[in-house]
């Protein structure tokens, strides 16, 4: 839970203030799990932030002049600094936001200690690409496109602006970064553990909410990265077409899992039970409908029910915590909300109840359920899992595809070629067989539909934080 209190109170570290211009306010934090104080940070007024970005610009020429190697040092040195603190940030972001200790820090710690490979890896997408034919030599290169916007969420505070301030910087660019107002502490101590190993105005954090997100939107950016919801990406969308500004959007989600009639019934009730109640939830692929041919249905709700309900919920730093508190009390809200429409239009309550204590909401099963209910419609981000009974891999297709979002999907079935081949016919960016929808190394993280406009991720996602330029020569004759 996060407000806004007197500028006179204590302030976590941030970039510097304009001179002549004081905050006009803070963010308190407080620990979603027992309402704490955690910390807090100065408001960035709006009035600032065009001053903030063209500090960014200022430093951009130098930065896009320096080679990926260089910028690759830096950042690897910043990634030790991380990893160095990932206890005491994941002690952090688990106070901040509330997931389960270990997850936390596991968060933390991935970020820090894959800093040089991810580097690596975006500077061999950047590498110029030559291209000829019987007249022409080309080569495609990939430049800086000057000041990048990165607008984050809330529920991996170090994850989600990891993935968009890293390649944006290898690519060149200077890097405005405002986190979620709900996270802001550690988001900004991820921040803190970059900027001292980078030029002065390379890497700068602006802390509010709605009116400095539009402000930084409209501020002279060259690229707009959000990871957020459907709703502000497209406001965002619509605010970046006034100058054609680009824009990278990863969106909210509403995922799938099919489960056919021969699928490993233990395997994908044990998946449906992890991807529909980690963080509680609140995650982007986190499962939200689960499509089980009637055959198995039976079978697999009972294994279901029973999983959910050998899982620890309480606060993150306790020990042996399976699922920690809602974000924020307007989160739970809005979950129990979904759940008791549902019961009202027919739902059957399986595990769990719809209520809470504090912002603890126990893992919720609900059975009964068709495509009329707005909960296998809209998306919900908390600890609930929705099943419907289908009669066959056709009718779970129809109704899987039966959405606007398309981010992650999921399908279980002991033929994998025959899983594949379902898999193939649904309308996701990402799509797991018998297993999570994340792919390989080296593969991008993209939705389809209404969850994503371009993506970021492997040497695709990489490039689209930058800007392509063909250079194009006289092919010599014996060349």
């Amino acid at each position: 839970m996060t407000r806004h209190a007197a500028a006179d109170a204590p302030a976590a570290t941030t970039s510097a203030p304009v001179p002549g211009d004081t905050p006009a306010g803070v963010l308190e934090s407080f620990d979603p799990a027992t309402g704490d104080l955690v910390g807090s940070v100065p408001v960035t007024p709006a009035s600032q932030i065009p001053t903030i970005v063209a500090r960014a610009r200022a430093a951009s020429a130098d930065w896009a002049s320096r080679s990926t190697g260089e910028r690759a040092a830096m950042l690897e040195a910043g990634g030790e600094a991380l990893l160095a603190r990932a206890e005491e940030i994941g002690t952090l972001l688990c106070r901040e936001m509330g997931k389960p200790l270990r997850e936390a820090i596991g968060e933390v710690r991935g970020c820090g200690s894959s800093m040089a490979e991810t580097c690596r890896e975006i500077a061999e997408a950047l590498e110029p690409v030559v291209r000829g034919d019987a007249h022409t030599a080309s080569e495609i290169h990939f430049d800086p496109l000057g000041v990048c916007a990165a607008i984050t969420p809330w529920n991996f505070p170090v994850a989600m602006p990891h993935w968009l301030v890293v390649p944006a910087l290898m690519a060149g660019n200077t890097v405005v970064l405002k986190p979620s107002e709900l996270t802001p502490l550690v988001a900004q101590a991820y921040a803190d553990c970059l900027i001292p190993h980078l030029p002065e105005g390379v890497l700068q954090v602006v802390h509010g909410a709605d009116e400095q997100g539009r402000a930084l939107v409209a501020a002279d950016i060259d690229l707009i990265a959000f990871t957020g919801s459907r709703e502000v990406g497209k406001k965002i969308l619509e605010a970046a077409g006034r100058g054609l500004t680009r824009v990278i959007l990863e969106l909210g989600g509403k995922d799938p899992l099919v489960v056919l009639d021969d699928a490993d019934i233990d395997a994908a009730a044990r998946f449906a039970t992890r991807n529909s109640f980690r963080n509680a939830g609140q995650v982007c692929v986190s499962t939200e409908r689960i499509y089980v041919d009637e055959r198995v249905a039976e079978a697999f709700e009972q294994r279901l029910v029973e999983l959910a309900g050998q899982l620890t919920v309480g606060p993150g730093l306790e020990e042996g915590v399976d699922v920690g508190p809602m974000i924020s009390a307007e989160q739970r809200d809005h979950v129990l909300r979904q759940v008791e429409h549902a019961l009202v239009q027919g739902a059957v309550l399986r595990h769990g109840e719809p209520e809470a204590r504090g912002n603890f909401v126990r893992p919720i099963v609900l059975t009964g359920l068709t495509h009329m209910m707005d909960i296998m419609r809209e998306e919900t981000f908390g600890p609930v899992a929705c099943v419907m009974r289908v009669h066959d891999a056709e009718e779970a297709v129809r109704l899987a595809n039966d959405s606007p979002f398309g981010l992650g999907a999921v399908v279980f079935g002991a033929d994998e070629d025959r899983a594949a081949s379902v898999a193939r016919r649904l309308r996701a960016g990402m799509i797991g067989v018998n297993r999570s929808c994340g792919g390989a190394g080296g593969t991008p993280w993209v939705g389809a539909g209404e969850s994503g406009y371009n993506f970021h991720g492997g040497p695709e996602g990489h490039r689209q934080f930058a800007q392509v330029r063909v250079l194009s020569r006289p092919r010599r004759s014996g060349t």
